[in-house]
Formats: structure tokens, C-alpha cells, sequence
């Protein structure tokens, strides 16, 4: 469900006036202020993962507020004009007109990295207690806030669509997180009625201890989110920059229907796995046939006519347009596939406890896409949009394939230390 609403915001986009540049510029804030919120990301997985009592919970909860004030300092700062001019006309080099844009639709987005972490804290705390269908009527409220507010805009006011992409989404970000506060309070009650384990067996959670466990996912979320930064700097020197920058976010969010199917694979993976990795097995065929599935359903429509009726007809780009989102959506067919395999196996290390390798998988994927792109899109000469869909398929699959040793070895550590305990 929350695939749906790239699609459809870079739909509404499309049909407002100068789409060219409002969608380039939805695309520019939407990367910065996934870049920013990146720290905050991954508590769902700590909450999931760490939440066993009282002690731990308000620990949790206070490190979470903490986490969440300082991302939303960091935008701050990125919105001090000599900052962002810097950053976005003399290093990314964007025209004006996107930048003046994305400047607006940055300061719209504010709320959006403290309403992030705000609403993956609760709902890792749902997951935890098994209560995923609430998760699942959270995204509903979240999708139904944001289309109602963006079509209010659309028929009801004459804003830039890249201000009326950014507004809908901090609005339904932000009822999300509400929601999903409220959806909680019974999980929440049973962790304050649990003050931990009498007979000392459960060690309590101190902030040290979640640092430990939450810095590499960290690293992780800050390093894997800064490719949307690193595309728009090397978009904007690449061939066609201005029709790259507006396609890329329309070719991004289409692919995220297809690799949403694996989205929160890794909190089912942490929540179902076992702690001596029981239901490895099972895990690990079902994550291959969703995989497999959600790379198909994508080729079906990649390959296909229904390619440009998409690009077209549903997200209203011009026919000068869907010609540059074509070919970068054929090449990231096997990212679906590649995702839910990256969920599973960054799942089995939470599980683990080894979450440094993720760390590494993710810093290698990153160095495949900085070194691919340059060579593809200035070396080469491809269109800008499609040397990065090379670059991050090739960036992606060099991150599966370094985690898999780290992967078999955990699992055999831990089966090993059952057998001796036993």
C-alpha cells in the first residue's frame, strides 16, 4: 500500500503546471529528506528486536524522541540559505528553478523525519506483539490523508505540484504516526505491566547497549539512503539532466510497488526466525518466491505495452518523457528479487546480533553505484536515468553477495552453541 504513493503523487505532479521541473524538484527534496530521516529508520527493527519490558521500552522511547529531534535539527540546518545554496546550487549544481522549488518542498517536509521515527517506533512495538494487521490499517490512514490532501490542493488551489507532492506527504506521514500511537496503547500497556525478569535471566537494556545494537543500522540507513543525494549530483552533470532528475523519481517510485513486496520482510524475519534460527528454512524459501513473484510482475509490465500505458496514461508524462523511463525500468527488473533476499538476510543478522556486516554490504553497494555511474553516464555518455538504474542494480547485487558468508555463518554459530548447550 505504501507503494502506491510515489505513483500516484508523481501522477498528480505530471498534470499540474511546468511538470518538468516540480517533478525534478519532488525528486530532489523527496532524496534529501529521506537522506535525513535515514537515522531513524531502522527502530523499527530495534523496537521489534529490543522492546521486552518496561525498563527497555522507556529506554527505547526516550532514545527514539532524542533521534527524532536531531534529524529534524539536521533539516533545519540543510534550510539555512547559505547551506542550502551551497549544497544544492554549487555542489549538485541543480538550475535555479529546481532548487528554488525544492527549497519550499524541503521546508513543507519538516515535520517529516520526527513523524517517521515517531510512528516506526510504535509500529515495531505492534510487530513485536504480533498485531501486524494494525500496521497494515495505519498505511491505509496514511494513504487515504495523503491523497485526500493532495487532490484538495490540486482542484482547490494553484500551488507548484512539487509544494502539493510535499505537503500531502507530510500530512499523511504525520496521521500515520498518530495513529499508530494510538493503535499501540495496548501493546504498550502490557510492556509497563512487565517491570523485566525477576530471576535475573534478562539483562536489562541500558542506552549503551541499544547504541551498540542501533550504530550499524544506522550507518547502514544513512549510508543506502545517501544514493538519492548521489544520483541528483551526478544526474545533474550527466546526459539530459533536467528530463533524468524529473523521470527518476516516477521510475523509482513504479519500481517500489514491486519491491515493496519485501519491504518489512526484515521485522517478519527478526519476529519469526527463532533465536537458534528454527524457521530459517521456511523463511528463507518464502522470501525466494517473493522475490521470484514480485521480479515477474514487474517484467510483465516492463516488457511489455503496458510499460508506456503506465507512464503514460496512469502517471501522465508526456511521450518525450516515458521514452527516458522506459529503458531504466527494463534494467531494474531484478531488484525486486534482490530486495527481499536483502531484507532476509539483513534479518538473520539482527537476529544474530551481527549487525556490522550489514554495514559493510551497504558501504559496498554504495562504492558499486559511485564508481559505476561516473564510467556509464560521463565516461560512456548514457542518458543520466539509465546509467543510474545500471549502477544500482549493479551496487545492489554486489551487497547480496557479501552478505551471504556472513549469513551461513551465523546460522551455524548459533546452531552449534544449541548443541552445546544442550
Amino acid at each position: 500500500m505504501m507503494a502506491v504513493e510515489g505513483p500516484f503523487l508523481a501522477a498528480v505532479i505530471a498534470r499540474l503546471a511546468d511538470p518538468k521541473f516540480n517533478l525534478a524538484a519532488y525528486g530532489v527534496a523527496f532524496a534529501f529528506a529521506l537522506l535525513v530521516e535515514a537515522p531513524v529508520i531502522m527502530i523499527m527493527s530495534a523496537s521489534t528486536a529490543l522492546a521486552e519490558d518496561e525498563t527497555s521500552f522507556r529506554k527505547l522511547r526516550t532514545f527514539t524522541y532524542g533521534l527524532n529531534a536531531a534529524v529534524t535539527a539536521v533539516l533545519l540546518i540543510m534550510l539555512i540559505p547559505p547551506v542550502f545554496d551551497s549544497l544544492m546550487l554549487d555542489l549538485i549544481a541543480l538550475p535555479q528553478e529546481v532548487a528554488r522549488l525544492s527549497y519550499v518542498a524541503l521546508w513543507i517536509l519538516l515535520p517529516w523525519p520526527g513523524a517517521i521515527g515517531y510512528r516506526r517506533f510504535y509500529q515495531g512495538l505492534l510487530i513485536r506483539d504480533g498485531r501486524t494487521r494494525l500496521v497494515a490499517y495505519g498505511t491505509v490512514l496514511r494513504l487515504t490523508t495523503m491523497a485526500t490532501t493532495a487532490l484538495v490542493l490540486y482542484f482547490a488551489f494553484s500551488l507548484p505540484g512539487a509544494y502539493v507532492g510535499a505537503a500531502a506527504l507530510a500530512v499523511g506521514v504525520s496521521a500515520e504516526a498518530l495513529a499508530s500511537r494510538w493503535m499501540a496503547r495496548a501493546s504498550v500497556r502490557k510492556l509497563l505491566g512487565d517491570p523485566g525478569s525477576e530471576d535475573g535471566t534478562r539483562e536489562d537494556l541500558t542506552y549503551r547497549r541499544i547504541w551498540q545494537f542501533y550504530y550499524p543500522l544506522v550507518l547502514t540507513s544513512v549510508i543506502g539512503l545517501a544514493v538519492q543525494p548521489m544520483l541528483t549530483f551526478f544526474l545533474g552533470r550527466a546526459r539530459a539532466p533536467i528530463e533524468s532528475l524529473a523521470v527518476l523519481p516516477v521510475v523509482v517510485s513504479f519500481s517500489f510497488i514491486f519491491r515493496a513486496m519485501g519491504l518489512s520482510y526484515q521485522e517478519v524475519s527478526i519476529a519469526l526466525m527463532g533465536k537458534r534460527f528454527e524457521h530459517v528454512q521456511e523463511l528463507g524459501r518464502f522470501a525466494v518466491v517473493l522475490g521470484v513473484a514480485s521480479t515477474a510482475a514487474l517484467a510483465l509490465v516492463a516488457l511489455t505495452p503496458l510499460a508506456r500505458f503506465w507512464f503514460e496514461t496512469v502517471s501522465g508524462l508526456s511521450p518525450e518523457l516515458a521514452e527516458f523511463a522506459i529503458v531504466p525500468t527494463m534494467i531494474l527488473i531484478p531488484i525486486p528479487f534482490m530486495s527481499v533476499i536483502l531484507s532476509f538476510q539483513r534479518g538473520l543478522l539482527v537476529v544474530a546480533r551481527r549487525t556490522r556486516p550489514i554495514i559493510w554490504a551497504t558501504v559496498l553497494e554504495v562504492a558499486g553505484i559511485a564508481l559505476m555511474f561516473p564510467l556509464l553516464g560521463w565516461e560512456i555518455g548514457l542518458v543520466g536515468v539509465t546509467a543510474a538504474a545500471i549502477a544500482f542494480v549493479a551496487g545492489r547485487a554486489a551487497g547480496n553477495l557479501y552478505l551471504w558468508a556472513p549469513c551461513v555463518r551465523a546460522v551455524a554459530t548459533s546452531r552449534a552453541e544449541g548443541v552445546g548447550q544442550r
